[in-house]
């Protein structure tokens, strides 16, 4: 539901990649739909194979961060002969049923104790796992999913408002829009390479669930960036890239 600004250019991953970023249907320079049921993730798989006729390409590496991680491996499992790589960055799984539990996401907060927000920030966590969530809630606990809560973690938040398609991020995860079981039988026998990524101190997607998830693939590759929230491209700039090159240059 984020227009692909707010990736940047990941940590200057484009310096050594050709990186051709998608706006998904009415975000960013992209079209707000007719119908608003077309956000769904599965009726997005069309524009991907066609993004790739569009240029010309019959195969192409694929990375997704966070919700669009759902929507990748659609795309992948509908479409192997396109995929070489796929690259996951801090994925969620929600399309095959893995979901961080409270106890995974309290880990991740008791790491933050040091840090000068943290008081105010582990309050508004309480009161939004307890569903008693103020309006300032949402906004208090934002440095939990960076690394550092600096004056580019800083910026990148306050960005997050303009790059939202609320209506899109309602319709994305609808019910039915995956067959779960059916999508783990297919990532079982998904043969290309996969890097999960995950980071250190992702309060979404703590690494522990990301393990699992990187389980699920026969050519799964799991790693764990140090000191990461979830924006790693955001924390360590140089580890990021080193990490993901790494894996996309392995056999090649």
């Amino acid at each position: 539901m984020e227009a692909s600004a707010y990736l940047g250019d990941l940590g200057g991953l484009s310096e050594h990649r050709r990186l051709i970023m998608l706006d998904l249907r009415g975000t960013g320079d992209s079209a707000i739909p007719a119908d608003p049921d077309s956000y769904r993730c599965a009726r997005m798989v069309p524009d991907i194979a066609a993004l790739q006729d569009h240029l010309g390409l019959d195969r192409s590496d694929i990375m997704a961060h966070s919700a669009g991680a759902n929507l990748a491996l659609l795309f992948a499992t509908h479409h192997q002969q396109r995929v070489n790589k796929l690259a996951l960055i801090a994925p969620s799984g929600r399309a095959v049923d893995l979901e961080s539990d409270r106890a995974m996401r309290h880990e991740i907060v008791r790491l933050r104790h040091n840090e000068p927000w943290f008081a105010t920030a582990a309050a508004a966590f309480e009161r939004i796992a307890a569903d008693q969530a103020t309006e300032g809630d949402w906004d208090a606990v934002a440095p939990f999913f960076y690394g550092r809560w600096d004056a580019t973690a800083q910026a990148h938040a306050a960005a997050g408002e303009k790059w939202t398609n609320e209506a899109a991020g309602r319709v994305f995860f609808a019910e039915g829009s995956f067959d779960q079981n059916a999508l783990r039988v297919a990532l079982a026998a998904f043969a290309s390479p996969v890097l999960v990524l995950a980071g250190e101190l992702d309060l979404q997607r703590p690494p522990r669930i990301e393990a699992e998830f990187a389980a699920l693939f026969p050519a799964g590759r799991f790693v764990v960036q140090p000191g990461a929230g979830h924006y790693p491209w955001l924390d360590n700039a140089n580890w990021f890239v080193s990490a993901v090159n790494a894996f996309l240059d392995d056999g090649r």
